[in-house]
């Protein structure tokens, strides 16, 4: 169940087991997990500390993995689909791309930031709370955090033009009493229903946060973003 007061989303589930690519991130087993809106001209860096403070003063005395977002929750959508819930909160001020014909030469001679951050950190961010009523053991959750981010990809791209943000994150939770899943692919159950609610609520959480679609149409034109325009050397086995 989510619940969202003082600018924290919370969604709590007993005794879950979690896996996150937030700024702690792992497994680990919690009751609840949050999205925590951030003030513009965040600054802060002991990341743990003012999350710990946020829940605390927000009434949410369990700790659990969290992510930050410079997006208004009254931005946030979800979706659900069998037994998946999805929550997002999408920020484009500082887009990413992964160009497909990308300039320079061959080999790996850098790459190019347009736009780089400056002293304030970016305050856009994509982030997804995944939950799942399944049990799965920590490869599964693993599986199934990359079907999150493959579903969050292919629907940004399609709707932005934008492969994502240099400061996405993801939080996939699973039910340890549910019936088990061994599996958390795309063709799988679990997958497929993850694929569905993570297309709907970015979808959502993008046009509630851009009503006017007035998102940057470039990372030239963001506040901040990257282009990987390197090459990679290729090599045979």
């Amino acid at each position: 169940m989510a619940t969202v007061r003082d600018g924290i989303c919370r969604v709590r589930k007993e005794g879950a087991r979690w896996l996150t690519t937030g700024f702690d991130g792992g497994y680990r087993t919690a009751n609840a997990a949050y999205n925590v809106s951030v003030p513009e001209g965040f600054d802060r860096t002991d990341l743990l500390t003012y999350v710990r403070e946020r829940r605390e003063h927000a009434g949410f005395d369990e700790p659990g993995p969290a992510t930050l977002t410079g997006v208004d929750l009254a931005h946030a959508r979800g979706a659900r689909s069998g037994p998946v819930e999805v929550l997002a909160t999408v920020g484009l001020s500082n887009p990413s791309t992964l160009p497909l014909d990308p300039a320079g030469g061959g080999g790996d001679s850098g790459g190019r930031e347009e736009d780089a951050p400056g002293d304030d950190p970016p305050t856009g961010t994509v982030n997804l709370l995944v939950t799942t009523a399944r049990a799965l053991d920590d490869g599964a959750l693993a599986t199934l955090l990359g079907t999150a981010v493959e579903a969050k990809t292919a629907t940004l791209l399609a709707e932005t033009g934008f492969t994502g943000t240099t400061s996405d994150a993801v939080i996939v939770g699973a039910d340890p009493s549910g019936e088990p899943a061994a599996f958390a692919g795309s063709a799988t159950p679990v997958g497929a229903a993850t694929r569905a609610c993570v297309r709907e609520a970015v979808r959502a959480a993008l046009a509630a946060r851009y009503p006017d679609r007035a998102f940057p149409r470039s990372v030239a034109d963001a506040d901040h973003g990257a282009v990987t325009d390197r090459r990679a050397t290729v090599f045979e086995l």
